[in-house]
């Protein structure tokens, strides 16, 4: 499986550009997954409902099945996974595009928002390949792609990275 990380700070608009190229990608006949980093914790469970008295109870892992979807809650002490561990959980697809993770080692496009007055993680960070910019910083030898043209993104990671072109 091809993987690409989406990073940048929070609020550069990292999900909004994965929920746009997404259907592109797809549309372009691409299977595509997606593992999204929640720095603060989340909780799937509904209080009162059978998985969270479930989990509550000590179960290690709880696995909710219904007719359209199911999820399985793994319940991990210490620290994160590593991406090849989470990779593992997928089924094989052609792209699995990472929300953050950004300490991993894998490829990563940054978006980058400069009115936002963070800096930049491409010079920090040899893994960042592309920037997706709503400006023209200047980002040395990596491509430097128009934030505002997910058409332009998608191809990008159609022929870049998926390819290998």
């Amino acid at each position: 499986m091809k993987v690409l990380g989406i990073v940048g700070w929070s609020g550069s608009g990292k999900t909004t550009l994965i929920v746009t190229v997404l259907p592109l990608l797809r549309a372009s006949g691409l299977a595509v997954s997606t593992i999204k980093h929640a720095r603060h914790g989340f909780d799937m469970d509904q209080p009162g409902k059978d998985s969270h008295r479930h989990r509550l109870a000590g179960a290690h892992e709880v696995l909710i099945v219904s007719s359209r979807r199911w999820a399985l809650l793994h319940e991990s002490e210490g620290s994160e996974q590593n991406l090849q561990d989470l990779l593992n959980h997928l089924e094989s697809v052609d792209l699995v595009l990472v929300e953050g993770l950004k300490k991993h080692s894998y490829p990563k496009l940054e978006v980058f928002r400069p009115i936002l007055g963070k800096p930049s993680l491409w010079d920090r960070e040899p893994e960042v390949v592309a920037v997706a910019s709503d400006s023209t910083p200047d980002i040395g030898s990596r491509t430097l792609l128009p934030l505002n043209q997910p058409e332009t993104i998608a191809n990008w990671i159609r022929t870049r990275v998926v390819t290998d072109v």
